[in-house]
């Protein structure tokens, strides 16, 4: 995934949040907005619980790769931050790619 493509500043991640509609899912939490840009954005994050700073930059790259496989930027139109959840740990990935791609087709703005 592009840098271009990524949620990265502190407020940009706390007004999705807080403004942005929400998608649940076992493994994952999507919060959503409209994109501003002509590029849709992706933002991840996830809590200390779920394992020592190597397995989550594990998981935020797998994460990447995931999206970067699923989301045409171009054309998605969403911006939107992706939280983990404890979960994530207990699937393959093939079956956490499965589940990202039916939580990113789910959501959209009525």
């Amino acid at each position: 995934m592009k840098k271009k493509n990524r949620v990265r500043k502190a407020e940009e991640f706390q007004k999705i949040i807080h403004t942005g509609r929400k998608k649940v899912s076992p493994a994952y939490i999507f919060y959503f907005v409209p994109k501003k840009e002509e590029e849709a954005r992706i933002g991840i994050s996830l809590p200390k619980k779920i394992g020592h700073a190597v397995d989550r930059n594990l998981y935020k790259r797998q994460v990447r790769m995931m999206c970067q496989d699923l989301i045409n930027f171009q054309e998605y139109p969403l911006d939107g931050v992706i939280i983990l959840r404890f979960s994530y740990r207990d699937h393959s990935y093939a079956d956490n790619k499965n589940i990202l791609e039916k939580l990113l087709t789910d959501a959209t703005i009525k």
